[in-house]
């Protein structure tokens, strides 16, 4: 675990040495905070019902970018045959790039806790939901995280992994929501890979062991793909 400890400090850092993590914190912020803003002053609605029911659709987008770098980056400069000389396991690093990118999910969610606060000073808040939704946010975000790093294996040049990142999560974002155009045999399946689903759940404050289930499932699945990618490049 120490080599672990000190490859997220290293990559958690690291983040906020880049402008691109404060674009992507910045751009997160402004697109979550119309849609609060236009639900509480507009609908004169006192919850954050649509913040978290977005928050699916805007993840697809903003963890890629999050993580877009984590091995493109290094793969494309020369940085990880360094890295790797080091005593450290293909498993050290990918666990430490992965715990490095929740805490960044983390930290980009803090500030919207400024919502849930308006809320409660304005109107009648019901906190029950609102503390489902952000545990709901962080094993969302923690999914798409373990997918972006897959992806960021995958490749040297950044743009593709985003793209890549983007596809997964967007179509494991939207799955459940065209099971109309699928065969009925394979509705069940199919619905259970949506993870739009199985976060609202948790949104609602209702804690399933299938969603936390499919949630580390996910994780588990972009995390050893990584690991497997990552051991065969070297």
């Amino acid at each position: 675990m120490r080599q672990v400890t000190h490859i997220f400090r290293k990559e958690f850092s690291t983040y906020f040495l880049s402008p691109i993590a404060y674009i992507v914190i910045s751009i997160f912020l402004l697109v979550t905070g119309w849609f609060f803003f236009t639900t509480f002053f507009i609908l004169n609605q006192a919850d954050l019902r649509n913040f978290f029911n977005m928050l699916p659709v805007i993840f697809s987008f903003v963890i890629p970018a999050v993580t877009m770098r984590l091995f493109s980056e290094e793969l494309n400069v020369g940085s990880y045959e360094t890295l790797l000389t080091l005593p450290v396991t293909y498993l050290d690093v990918v666990l430490g790039k992965f715990l490095a990118a929740v805490a960044f999910v983390a930290a980009m969610l803090l500030p919207t806790g400024l919502y849930a606060v308006t809320v409660a000073f304005l109107g009648q808040l019901d906190w029950g939901p609102v503390v489902g939704g952000y545990i709901g946010a962080l094993m969302l975000g923690g999914a798409f995280s373990a997918v972006g790093l897959f992806a960021s294996s995958l490749t040297r040049n950044q743009i593709i992994a985003f793209i890549i990142g983007v596809a997964i999560c967007f179509s494991l974002t939207l799955i459940d929501r065209m099971l109309f155009f699928l065969p009925r045999g394979m509705l069940g399946f199919l619905g259970y890979l949506g993870a739009a689903h199985h976060f609202q759940n948790i949104a609602k404050g209702i804690i399933d062991s299938r969603d936390i289930l499919y949630f580390l499932s996910i994780c588990f699945i972009g995390l050893y793909g990584a690991h497997v990618v990552i051991a065969e490049k070297n």
